[in-house]
């Protein structure tokens, strides 16, 4: 029988051991769906303490309680399409850190990511998306350049480039997480989920 640790996941590397694990388990097909019965809701009504921020690109096939089998009050999700960084995800990101003390937070991308399919065809036809749609081929855009001057055609090496820019960029951009990396309270790590295996790699090593 599989058990989950009896105290709290409270260091970067237990939060990251523990998703690793559950990921295996998705892909082994022997989840053990934790923390999902009334008991542990009713426990939860006047507080959380989730492991990890899960910042992850919106697609459906995303979902990240399902792909690391986890429960209520475990993961801290945040997600946009092709995991755009805003003020409102910085934000949220820096309120799983400083008032939630998440100790991990992962980037997380994936194949066939039809974000980044839409930035690419903006960039070599030039014609971007109507409506706001144009905000995320824009956000994706720097990404897609880089990988043409750098001769990089594959779309799933592109993504694997657009989570390590967005792991750069939440270094970057927020203080407040920074502070906690620098600190050691917090890690930020990037990974990519194999949508056909279900599998999840690290493209970054946390940091």
């Amino acid at each position: 029988m599989i058990e989950l640790p009896a105290t709290p996941l409270t260091t970067p590397e237990a939060a990251l051991g523990e998703l690793r694990a559950g990921n295996e388990r998705f892909v082994a097909g022997t989840r053990i769906h934790p923390n999902q019965d009334a008991e542990h809701r009713t426990a939860l009504a006047n507080s959380q303490t989730p492991f990890a921020v899960v910042f992850g690109c919106s697609d459906s096939r995303l979902a990240a309680e399902i792909i690391f089998d986890r429960g209520l009050g475990d993961l801290f999700v945040v997600r946009t399409a092709g995991h755009t960084i805003g003020p409102e995800v910085l934000g949220s990101i820096e309120y799983a850190v400083t008032i939630l003390h998440t100790p991990l937070v992962v980037v997380l991308g994936h194949s066939s990511c039809g974000a980044v399919a839409a930035a690419r065809d903006a960039v070599s036809s030039g014609q971007p998306p109507d409506g706001h749609v144009r905000a995320i081929v824009d956000a994706v855009a720097p990404t897609v350049r880089l990988a043409m001057t750098e001769h990089v055609e594959d779309p799933d090496r592109i993504v694997t480039m657009h989570i390590e820019r967005t792991v750069d960029m939440l270094h970057a951009e927020s203080d407040a997480l920074a502070r906690a990396i620098t600190d050691e309270r917090c890690a930020v790590v990037g990974m990519f989920y194999e949508l056909s295996a279900g599998r999840v790699r690290e493209v970054t090593v946390a940091r």
